[in-house]
């Protein structure tokens, strides 16, 4: 399936959807409140069949983060990107880790340095930091005393 024919399907799907178009990858905005049931209609919707999570990832935007999910179809090789915005004082969202598994190891990840809560996971605890660390590394308003750099 290509980007248009991904684009027209998962309008069937979501409410008037929002896309980024200017990826290589079909990009689909959604709200964290819809991600667990859409998620699970792109895991087992045939014609989507999207069966593997490879990627899951944050992003700072100072106001907001942004959680980033990257999807592929092992059957039908068309991929799909998923974004959900955050809010900043409270960044929760449903974990899919009981979807597709690979999502257990990049939401700690998450958790980890950027202080992205996934509720529901089954074993969300620090992964690289020790359980001692105070804050989230990665994110832009952490400072670090050692090093003292300021982003």
């Amino acid at each position: 399936m290509n980007k248009e024919e991904l684009k027209i399907r998962l309008e069937s799907l979501l409410v008037s959807p929002t896309f980024e178009d200017a990826a290589e990858w079909l990009t689909v905005i959604i709200d964290p409140e819809v991600w667990e049931g859409f998620a699970r209609q792109l895991r087992s919707t045939e014609g989507f069949d999207l069966d593997y999570l490879f990627c899951v990832t944050a992003v700072d935007w100072r106001t907001h983060f942004t959680v980033v999910y990257h999807l592929t179809s092992t059957v039908h090789r068309h991929m799909l990107v998923v974004k959900a915005r955050l809010d900043r004082e409270r960044p929760e969202i449903r974990t899919v880790s009981d979807i597709w598994r690979t999502a257990e190891f990049h939401e700690r990840e998450a958790y980890d340095l950027m202080g992205i809560v996934f509720t529901g996971h089954p074993d969300l605890r620090r992964l690289f930091m020790t359980d001692e660390w105070k804050g989230w590394p990665l994110r832009k308003d952490y400072e670090d005393p050692v090093n003292m750099i300021k982003l």
